[in-house]
């Protein structure tokens, strides 16, 4: 049964929505929260690479944390995942582990147009996913 609700979060202010919508979806049905950060490994350049990723995953820790006390204030269970790839292919990974029941992003006001010519992470998630998606408009969107 899929009582997981998988969240993208980096923090910005759409993502902080999305995952304020997850927590209340999460409550009234009773589902887990995983909250997913995705990073792409920075590219190999004389030894600097170790450097930038460890302050990457400390950077999503950080946020992690942050993301973990917006939803056990709410009562409901979290669990955290760094998760080394694309953002949508990492999402849609993460929601196949734990067979969760939806997606949940946030968009970051970009026109359609822009999500399409840059590949937005909304965007291929809509087309990709094998499962629902629920995309939440930033604040000023």
């Amino acid at each position: 049964m899929a009582d997981q609700i998988v969240v993208g979060f980096d923090d910005s202010d759409g993502a902080r929505r999305a995952l304020d919508r997850a927590v209340e979806l999460a409550s009234r049905a009773g589902y887990a929260i995983t909250v997913v950060f995705c990073f792409e490994p920075p590219a190999v350049r004389a030894g600097g690479a170790v450097d930038q990723r460890d302050v990457i995953e400390s950077f999503g820790r950080e946020l992690l944390e942050g993301a973990r006390s917006r939803v056990t204030a709410a009562g409901v269970d979290f669990a955290g995942e760094l998760v080394d790839g694309r953002p949508a292919e990492g999402l849609i990974a993460a929601a196949d582990e734990h067979d969760a029941a939806i997606i949940v992003v946030g968009h970051h006001g970009e026109g359609p147009l822009r999500g399409a010519l840059l590949g937005a992470t909304a965007n291929k998630l809509l087309h990709l996913a094998g499962r629902p998606v629920l995309v939440v408009p930033a604040p000023e969107d």
